[in-house]
């Protein structure tokens, strides 16, 4: 079992920075994918990044490339998303995710809500 709690949201403006952690408890992520949604309100829940720790590739939504950077610290077992250049539509709740494997995503944070202001 894995448990995952996102950190690091909160009310930024736009051109502004924030990162955001997802720190994991009960396993090692060292063999999971593990990726970052977001849901704003009204809105499906959208992919943002994700990073294959089995092989270390990192894959973006066209909409975050060039602002935003995943990364991961093994020894904290936590991953970052860096996000630079926020624009207002990127206010969202932002929520981890991790996975074996592909398909479904096995195990899910609670989410971390950012905000960005015009």
């Amino acid at each position: 079992q894995v448990q995952l709690v996102e950190s690091g949201g909160g009310l930024v403006q736009a051109g502004g920075s924030l990162r955001l952690s997802c720190a994991a408890s009960g396993r090692t992520l060292s063999s999971y994918t593990v990726g970052w949604f977001r849901q704003a309100p009204g809105r499906e829940r959208e992919f943002v990044a994700r990073v294959d720790r089995n092989v270390g590739s990192t894959l973006y939504a066209d909409s975050v490339k060039g602002r935003f950077i995943i990364s991961e610290d093994n020894a904290k077992r936590t991953v970052y998303l860096q996000m630079n250049n926020l624009k207002v539509e990127d206010t969202a709740i932002y929520f981890c995710a991790a996975r074996q494997g592909i398909g479904m995503w096995d195990y899910w944070g609670q989410g971390t809500q950012v905000t960005v202001s015009s």
